[in-house]
């Protein structure tokens, strides 16, 4: 069947496959705000501690996840060039084998997490709890990176409805065990933020092995894992250059937003819950663009391994409207009503509630500023890393989040003294800049550079 160039058939093939990967990425935030809820519930101090080590697992973690990420377009591509099951298995195994790798190296600062996290100014007790949850849930790392892999493999063969509803499941399995382990429901020991770290854990090694049930058997003629121990180098190598620059990228944006919370830190546990709280918020809006930017990934992905500029060209402003659509209505809500968003994660009996919920609806109006940048600058990371592009855009993100953003944050927020909600004024400077530079990228450099290649 020919590919349907129209607008309308763009926009219908992207949402074909981006619903199922918004719902999944919702689903998996469902996991983190259960998390964040009943920490909330269980105490502000749990849930300052928890929001401070998430930060630093997800660091570490979304690091590590680009070169899963490498592999959505190599497979994306190879389904549509003539490479076929050789070369998906090929990059597949690899990603595997680099995840592997590098997780050996992450438990390492999880461990030692403590005394890091007493290092860059956290309050000892804080620092305490942050690190109880990490030394658990480190060792979810292992887990976690492999289902990052088998969800691109998965993604990318435009399976996307079961990366969905193995997600649904973990979000499941995560509230249960959390309902038991943080509060001692049911005959279970009371472990606070140690049952949501083994809640944790639990959840990654359940969400990994029903990927690879359904992966063994949807596409047995792969043998994904037939002399699994062999070394593939070439595959190994593509893999690599592919996925270094997109990890730098992540960790370009996420450790913005890390370092965000221990510059929050600073002002104590009650504007450190706000923010994970107006985060959280923001993260799931966040979702929207980052399955659109996903889908744009695979479709551009597979113009390239057919050489189609035109879809190329009408994919990506597809995406870009269907982005700014969701953005402007995000806007909105956030705007209207920050206050009941922000309370669905507190006690309501809580003494601190009033204090969070002032600093929180201020915040609410800051994320609401940067909704339409973090858009953008997402849906050109999903087409720039379909078209293979990954190295400029890396060296973008690390000026933007960090040359204006961080700058910007520490300036407005400490040395002027306008606190948390400072640092958040910087988030804006840096993510403003990112969207518009990556945005150029993508349509003044990396497409027309494609289409001269293709006339020639």
């Amino acid at each position: 069947m020919s590919e349907d160039l129209s607008y309308r058939g763009q926009a219908r093939a992207l949402l074909v496959l981006g619903i199922p990967l918004i719902g999944g990425h919702l689903a998996q935030y469902a996991i983190q705000v259960t998390d964040t809820v009943m920490l909330g519930w269980y105490g502000v101090e749990a849930l300052a501690a928890v929001v401070l080590a998430g930060s630093l697992f997800f660091t570490i973690f979304i690091t590590g996840a680009g070169f899963a990420f490498a592999v959505m377009p190599l497979v994306a591509a190879a389904t549509e060039n003539g490479e076929g099951e050789v070369q998906i298995r090929r990059v597949t195994r690899m990603g595997l084998w680099i995840s592997l790798i590098y997780t050996a190296l992450a438990l390492v600062p999880m461990q030692f997490s403590e005394h890091i996290l007493r290092a860059i100014g956290q309050e000892p007790s804080l620092a305490r709890d942050a690190a109880s949850y990490l030394r658990i849930a480190g060792w979810g790392m292992i887990p976690a990176l492999g289902v990052m892999v088998l969800k691109s493999y998965l993604n990318a063969l435009e399976r996307t409805q079961i990366v969905l509803w193995v997600t649904l499941l973990a979000a499941a399995v995560n509230a249960g065990i959390n309902y038991l382990l943080i509060f001692g429901h049911l005959g279970f020991p009371e472990m606070g933020v140690r049952g949501a770290a083994i809640a944790s854990v639990t959840v990654q090694v359940t969400s990994l092995a029903g990927l690879t049930i359904y992966a063994l058997r949807a596409f047995p003629e792969h043998e994904l894992f037939v002399r699994f121990w062999r070394p593939d180098w070439q595959a190994f190598a593509q893999v690599f250059r592919l996925g270094w620059p997109i990890g730098l990228t992540n960790l370009a944006e996420v450790g913005l937003f890390a370092g965000s919370a221990v510059l929050v830190g600073w002002f104590g546990t009650v504007p450190l819950a706000a923010h994970g709280i107006v985060l959280q918020l923001a993260s799931a809006t966040f979702l929207f663009h980052l399955g659109l930017s996903n889908a744009a990934t695979i479709r551009a992905g597979k113009a390239l391994g057919r050489r189609d500029i035109v879809a190329l060209r009408r994919g990506g402003q597809v995406a870009i409207c269907l982005s700014l659509v969701f953005a402007l209505v995000t806007v909105f809500v956030f705007l209207t009503w920050p206050e009941p968003l922000i309370g669905l994660f507190l006690d309501p009996d809580d003494p601190q509630k009033p204090q969070i919920l002032a600093i929180g609806i201020t915040l609410m109006a800051m994320a609401a500023l940067f909704q339409l940048a973090d858009g953008a600058q997402v849906i050109a990371h999903g087409l720039l890393r379909g078209v293979q592009d990954t190295r400029v855009p890396m060296i973008i993100s690390a000026v933007a989040y960090w040359v204006f953003g961080m700058s910007a944050s520490y300036f407005l927020g400490v040395s002027l003294g306008y606190g948390a909600v400072g640092v958040w004024a910087g988030l804006v400077a840096g993510l403003v800049v990112a969207g518009g530079l990556l945005m150029w990228r993508f349509w003044a450099h990396s497409l027309p550079a494609l289409a001269a290649s293709y006339d020639r």
